[in-house]
């Protein structure tokens, strides 16, 4: 499968990046931007086919990825719908553009999977919520799946749930970070070496994330687990509470949803 990337931003990068490590030939991954220098020396170095042109790009591509801001999307369509086949799956990133939108715009017969992935795909620890329209079959849609499949995990959604799955799984990377720094500054203050600390804590979050993905229990059972009745564990858990931990939490995913969904 040929997959052309129209934009070469951030999460277009990351996606390619993450294909090429999961054993995607790099020549079948075809690239053009509004701009060439804003990804010839990217293709040049991950040795990429670059296009002259959108239009090229379409016609050599089995599935095209629009991965440009929301407000040029309607540009880009404009300029390549004459192109397109009905053969052909179009993938787009764009947030707060419908897939109504996007079949107004492309014809009803227009194949159209609609994606949010993020920035984890770029080391295939992705998470990729998906939504399809109603032209696209089965096979087309298993092999647009397959594309973030290899790239980490996906999952269906309404697209009314792409908000909350933004929050979660686009934002809160973020949230993971400021989470781990500050164990990593808790492990400064008693006498550990910043960068020792950091990767305590990196790993301990990998560790417990995979444990929550393999086990059959609730994260909450897991925590009584690892919590000794008067031990050292429920201490802490309680003064993390008690300081707002969970509340904390829950607002800061609240305001990033108001923020989505007010884009």
């Amino acid at each position: 499968m040929k997959i052309g990337f129209i934009g070469v931003g951030n999460m277009a990068k990351a996606i390619i990046k993450g294909l090429l490590k999961s054993g995607f030939e790099s020549t079948d991954i075809l690239v053009h931007s509004a701009h060439q220098t804003s990804y010839g020396p990217f293709a040049e170095k991950n040795r990429l086919t670059a296009m002259k042109s959108n239009s090229e790009l379409v016609k050599q591509a089995d599935a095209i990825v629009i991965a440009v801001k929301p407000y040029i999307v309607k540009t880009v369509i404009d300029e390549i719908k004459h192109v397109l086949n009905n053969d052909q799956l179009v993938i787009t990133l764009a947030s707060g553009i419908s897939v109504a939108d996007l079949q107004d715009a492309l014809g009803e017969k227009q194949p159209i999977l609609r994606t949010m992935p993020n920035v984890n795909v770029e080391i295939g620890e992705g998470m990729t919520a998906l939504v399809a329209n109603g032209n696209l079959t089965e096979e087309p849609f298993q092999s647009g799946a397959k594309i973030f499949e290899a790239i980490g995990g996906t999952m269906e959604l309404d697209e009314k749930d792409f908000p909350i799955f933004s929050a979660i799984a686009g934002s809160a990377p973020a949230y993971a970070y400021l989470f781990i720094d500050a164990l990593s500054r808790a492990g400064v203050k008693h006498g550990l070496t910043k960068t020792s600390a950091t990767t305590i804590a990196a790993q301990m979050v990998k560790g417990s994330a995979e444990m929550v993905l393999k086990s059959d229990e609730i994260p909450y059972a897991l925590i009584d687990k690892v919590s000794s009745p008067g031990g050292t564990t429920v201490a802490g858990l309680l003064a993390m509470e008690e300081a707002g931990f969970s509340p904390a939490v829950v607002k800061g995913i609240d305001a990033t949803v108001a923020k989505e969904i007010g884009k």
